[in-house]
């Protein structure tokens, strides 16, 4: 196993997981950002207020992504197995 294959399995593996967790990260960002902006429109400064929406949010991102997002780790663990060849010599 050469250097070059390991930094490139790496990448995968870094590129899988920015793939499976942006959009709930994104969800996330977009409802911090309008909560926040409401905050800062009514001076409500309560630290409290994006918690639930944010984890509710998440929550349905995620109970909508997730076929996909199985799907995704699925095919590069399928890859992972069918190279395992290349792994050991």
């Amino acid at each position: 196993m050469s250097p070059d294959f390991v930094i490139k399995l790496g990448q995968d593996a870094v590129v899988v997981v920015l793939k499976v967790a942006g959009p709930m990260l994104a969800v996330g960002l977009g409802i911090g950002l309008i909560i926040s902006i409401f905050q800062a429109t009514t001076q409500i400064q309560e630290q409290t207020l994006t918690f639930v929406p944010k984890i509710a949010g998440i929550l349905i991102s995620l109970i909508v992504f997730a076929p996909w997002m199985i799907n995704v780790l699925l095919d590069f663990a399928l890859e992972i197995f069918e190279n395992l060849h290349l792994f050991i010599g």
